[in-house]
């Protein structure tokens, strides 16, 4: 009987102690290390803005593009002809999102796909491609974003124009 004791209590001790090991949340990811720089001026969101244009013109696309600083304001806007209107909306939000949050939307898009909802609970994050930040030395000066077709390849088209 004793040893049926012992054997017991060991026995829970293993079981408990497995269910609790089973029961740690897994570990969030580590969000990317950024710095803000100097905002974006006026003469470099142009060139960010017609890099994208050019992007969109490629692939035969009326889009609309928005450059934004670190803080979200908006710098310079661009509606191509023949763009659809709602496109003015979100390609601000998703540039918004972008500078804000220091990371492309296709990152929060991705993370949704995948089941995790988290990205929905943070406001002003967007989960739809086009948000793209801009990066130059290693620190964000503002933001891209773009709506009415091949969003992200545009967006980062214009971020890579200042590189």
């Amino acid at each position: 009987m004793r040893h049926y004791s012992i054997v017991s209590a060991i026995c829970s001790v293993l079981l408990i102690g497995t269910q609790a090991h089973a029961q740690q949340p897994p570990t969030p990811p580590t969000p990317p290390a950024f710095s803000y720089g100097t905002p974006i001026t006026l003469e470099q969101a142009r060139k960010v803005a017609a890099a994208g244009e050019a992007a969109a013109k490629k692939r035969n696309m009326n889009m609309v593009i928005a450059v934004v600083e670190p803080s979200g304001a908006l710098v310079y806007f661009l509606r191509m002809d023949g763009a659809q209107y709602a496109s003015v909306t979100i390609a601000q939000e998703k540039a918004v999102s972008a500078a804000v949050f220091g990371r492309t939307t296709r990152v929060f898009r991705e993370r949704v796909a995948k089941g995790d909802l988290s990205p929905m609970a943070l406001k002003g994050a967007v989960a739809s491609d086009g948000g793209v930040p801009i990066v130059v030395d290693g620190k964000t000066i503002g933001a891209i974003g773009s709506s009415g077709g091949a969003d992200h390849d545009v967006s980062q088209a214009g971020a890579d124009a200042l590189k």
